[in-house]
């Protein structure tokens, strides 16, 4: 299967690179085209154009920041959709906007192509290693078409349900994850201001009922003074704005949303759009005086599970023949 990859930024890239370590033939795109140099090196090819990628490829992923910039790579003239045919798959790894997903489907499927959204979970370190989580919203049969690349790409692969489920339930994660980035910080500070010591209260917080992914992985950075998860303010605003809006059009009267998408404004408006989003734990530092740094921690995440061939999760009480 010959893929083509548009978008190659922090999670962009190194998806990307599991799919030319793996050996399939890769065809790769970016603004910038530097960013696809070290690709091309290693035996990639480079597209002229979306529409130019699309025509020579099996199936076309796109990992962009916005939903916005996703549409105008799909719809422009010499697009995607333009290069789209009976049988080709576009898959969309960006964390975007499950309505927006949908209308663009619409559009891959009177090309005779197969849509998917199949954004990816887990950060970075796991991108990087072909062990991040994915979920997958598109028809049973296009999920089984893909699954082969999919498992290459990720280590968990779940199909959602129908398109756009899974952007859905991606930023539903991300609000989870960053409910919870906002909570440790305040816990880390308070523990600080009471008299604790950092690294003591890491490691209570690690084996108690108060552990979690984002406190193995981001409590890290917060502790080293890097800060560093690959993740920016503007972007939890953007994922978790698209939740604030699913559940409005659902009707749900979220009270903990608001309060977070106003942290994280506020959280822009002092340090920048691009500051990364572990920081947020300096709103509380500048307020108490207090440095929530400690030693032993690293600057960055590395993922020290070995590289596995992935595999479909299995939802409990779900038989494939109830997904359809």
């Amino acid at each position: 299967m010959k893929i083509g990859f548009i978008g190659l930024g922090n999670v962009g890239g190194k998806l990307a690179g599991s799919v030319l370590r793996n050996g399939f033939d890769l065809t790769v795109r970016d603004l910038d085209r530097a960013a696809a140099q070290p690709f091309l090196d290693q035996g990639a090819h480079w597209a002229e154009s979306p529409k130019a990628m699309a025509e020579s490829v099996d199936m076309v992923i796109t990992c962009l920041p916005s939903p916005a910039i996703c549409s105008a790579v799909m719809e422009a003239e010499d697009g995607i959709l333009a290069g789209l045919s009976e049988g080709k798959i576009w898959a969309e790894m960006s964390t975007t906007d499950e309505s927006e997903v949908r209308r663009i489907a619409e559009l891959v499927k009177a090309k005779g192509a197969e849509p998917i959204d199949c954004p990816v979970s887990g950060g970075c370190h796991r991108a990087a290693t072909g062990n991040i989580a994915i979920f997958a919203g598109c028809a049973r049969p296009t999920f089984e078409r893909a699954l082969p690349i999919l498992t290459v790409l990720g280590r968990r692969v779940l199909h959602t349900g129908d398109i756009g489920s899974a952007s859905t339930l991606k930023v539903m994660t991300n609000y989870l994850a960053t409910a919870n980035l906002v909570t440790l910080a305040e816990a880390l500070v308070t523990s600080k201001a009471a008299g604790m010591d950092l690294n003591t209260t890491y490691e209570a917080i690690r084996i108690s009922s108060g552990n979690s992914f984002v406190h193995e992985t981001e409590s890290q950075v917060i502790l080293n003074g890097s800060r560093d998860i690959n993740f920016t303010m503007d972007l939890v605003v953007k994922d978790i704005s698209l939740f604030q809006e699913i559940a409005e059009r659902a009707g749900v009267p979220l009270e903990v949303s608001p309060v977070l998408i106003d942290i994280f404004k506020d959280g822009e408006k002092r340090y920048g759009s691009r500051e990364l989003s572990p920081n947020i734990v300096r709103r509380l530092e500048d307020a108490t005086g207090l440095d929530i740094r400690a030693p032993g921690f690293p600057p960055e995440m590395t993922d020290d599970e070995p590289e596995e061939r992935g595999y479909e999760v299995q939802v409990k009480g779900r038989t494939v023949a109830a997904a359809e």
